[in-house]
């Protein structure tokens, strides 16, 4: 532990959550590691144009708006490290952050990892990842140009999926398990007026079918138990999302989803860690709440830290 590199704040994930504590805690001047494992911006830059973000009448893309808040974190002298969070101990009052690339100490850690999209668990969806099934239109869509897809799910996910897909495709079908989409107003009337897009209601993959590459799904109406095939090239799967927190059992306390219980204040049961973003319980799932988590919890861990 001698030789591991000490910060006063390491933040856990690099989307909007993290990287808004990030800005805080830097402008604080307290010395500050953001720990990212795949992209700095989390699931934002799926989405091709955010339009409930203040500030931005016309919009604007998830990768340009989290692109300007890491160029604010690191103005600010905030370190950026892209690796895999492993674990995290507790040593008095030193939090231990474990990577593959080594051990790392801070007085303070703020948590906001975020949540992972949810696997269908049919068969023929492992097999065919990265050959036909994708879990984000905006990474995968031009590979689907004038194909028709699928898009499994009902809520903003899924719908934002679709709409992106329509860019590409020549025919979008939604398969949802419900009769009505969970996705907000406006989002619903924008997929429901689209001419490409086609909803599948009460309906449920049994499974992904294909040789190389994705061909056919087959399906079971939930209401009729009759089944169909619907020919398809890809597939894409939006049905929820999982918190990140399996690294942290038996460390901080979490709900029944898997999600960190906090207070007001964004602290966990271990004082010194605190949670923000889609990794929180009771998180409303937005860009503009998970920014004003991680602002929150930066505040608070500077309060712990100056004690």
């Amino acid at each position: 532990m001698a030789d591991a590199k000490k910060y006063d704040v390491i933040i856990i994930g690099g989307g909007p959550a993290g990287l808004s504590a990030g800005i805080y805690t830097a402008r604080a001047r307290l010395s500050t590691l953001l720990i990212e494992k795949a992209a700095v911006g989390g699931q934002i830059i799926n989405t091709s144009q955010v339009e409930n973000y203040p500030g931005y009448a016309e919009g604007i893309g998830g990768i340009e708006l989290t692109q300007a808040m890491h160029q604010q974190t690191e103005k600010f002298g905030a370190e950026t490290l892209y690796d895999e969070v492993v674990g995290l101990e507790v040593n008095g009052k030193d939090k231990v952050v474990k990577t593959p690339q080594g051990d790392f100490v801070a007085k303070a850690v703020i948590i906001a990892g975020g949540a992972e999209r949810q696997k269908l668990n049919v068969p023929g969806e492992d097999t065919f990842s990265g050959k036909g099934v994708s879990y984000c239109a905006t990474c995968d869509g031009a590979f689907f140009r004038d194909k028709a897809v699928a898009v499994v799910g009902g809520g903003n996910a899924a719908a934002v999926e679709a709409l992106e897909l329509t860019k590409f495709a020549t025919k979008v079908t939604i398969i949802h398990r419900r009769h009505e989409l969970r996705a907000t107003k406006i989002v619903q009337e924008k997929v429901l007026t689209d001419k490409k897009i086609n909803v599948l209601w009460d309906t449920v993959v049994l499974e992904i079918v294909g040789e190389k590459l994705v061909k056919q799904l087959k399906l079971r109406n939930v209401v009729t138990n009759e089944e169909s095939n619907l020919d398809v090239s890809g597939v894409f799967v939006a049905v929820g999302s999982q918190p990140a927190t399996g690294y942290l059992k038996g460390l901080v306390t979490l709900d029944a989803v898997g999600a960190i219980v906090t207070n007001e204040k964004l602290e966990t049961n271990v004082p010194g860690i605190y949670a923000a973003g889609d990794i929180r319980s009771g998180s409303i799932r937005q860009v503009v709440g998970a920014a004003g988590d991680g602002a929150v919890a930066a505040i608070n861990a500077g309060k712990y830290i100056s004690g």
